[in-house]
């Protein structure tokens, strides 16, 4: 498995990668002045009804700079995280044989094996196989992926802290409304985040990888563009290798996510506003 870069860091970025950056260094830095500049006037005489935003003189280069890096990064293995919540013998079964994609199929045996363990009964999974998004019109947007965001986001977040609340995955609960079933599936297991090495390849993100890569570089070089952070899906099974760790609720690095850890993380999207405008949120 090749060694993973993160998106959100430019020193992880290899050589040949670091080298097409700097080719591109002077654009990158004219466009994100450029479009910070905009984004002032535009507040100071947005209000005014005969005001026409300009536009940026630097786009049309700087998006074929994009779709160039997007295709070069293609083969390139990005750090991402999934967040989840797994049973003890579930993180031996990913830790042994790596990362399955989610289908019905493997929701029954999972509900299967849960029943095994006494933790569900027959009513339990009947229940939710009958309400799960699987069995809906989202069959075909869910089926044979596993998902992933590009950058560590804190536990609490909104966005990540119901895929930890209850067991399953959000094919398992998303449409469940019974309060008595779900108040069962948030005590089965632990809340965890896998770190996980993905192959871009496997992936329909390479453009959402550059935009994130371009965004960290420009950082680098005194600009202030967004993070860039998205989400990402493989669509196709990972191997142990590709796991480079699990991190489970109690844990330092698990309550440390997106904060503490990765060691050097800065989340800029925080303050975000006052680094645009030099205002207090």
């Amino acid at each position: 498995m090749q060694r993973p870069l993160d998106v959100w860091d430019a020193g992880s970025f290899d050589p040949p990668l670091m080298a097409l950056l700097r080719d591109g260094a002077d654009l990158i830095q004219s466009y994100f002045e450029t479009d910070h500049r905009l984004f002032l006037h535009e507040r100071r005489h947005g209000g005014d009804l005969r005001y026409k935003k300009p536009s940026n003189p630097h786009a049309a280069a700087f998006i074929a700079f994009w779709e160039r890096l997007g295709d070069e990064i293609g083969d390139r293995t990005i750090r991402a995280f999934h967040y989840t919540r797994l049973t003890d013998g579930e993180v031996k079964s990913i830790t042994r044989d790596g990362i399955h994609l989610s289908s019905p199929a493997s929701l029954r045996r999972r509900l299967e094996d849960r029943i095994a363990e006494g933790l569900l009964t027959r009513e339990h999974a009947d229940s939710l196989l009958a309400a799960s998004p699987f069995a809906g019109d989202q069959l075909e947007l869910r089926t044979d992926r596993f998902w992933m965001i590009s950058h560590p986001t804190i536990i609490s977040n909104s966005g990540v802290a119901p895929l930890m609340a209850h067991w399953g995955g959000e094919v398992t609960h998303f449409w469940m409304e019974d309060a008595e079933l779900l108040a069962r599936l948030s005590v089965i297991g632990k809340p965890r985040v896998i770190e996980v090495a993905v192959p871009l390849g496997q992936t329909r993100h390479k453009r959402s990888a550059a935009t994130a890569v371009i965004a960290a570089f420009g950082r680098s070089i005194g600009c202030i563009p967004e993070k860039g952070d998205f989400d990402l899906y493989v669509a196709a099974a990972l191997p142990p290798d590709a796991i480079l760790a699990i991190h489970t609720e109690g844990e330092p690095t698990f309550a440390e996510m997106g904060q503490k850890y990765p060691p050097g993380f800065v989340d800029v999207g925080i303050g975000r506003w006052k680094e645009l405008t030099g205002e207090d949120d």
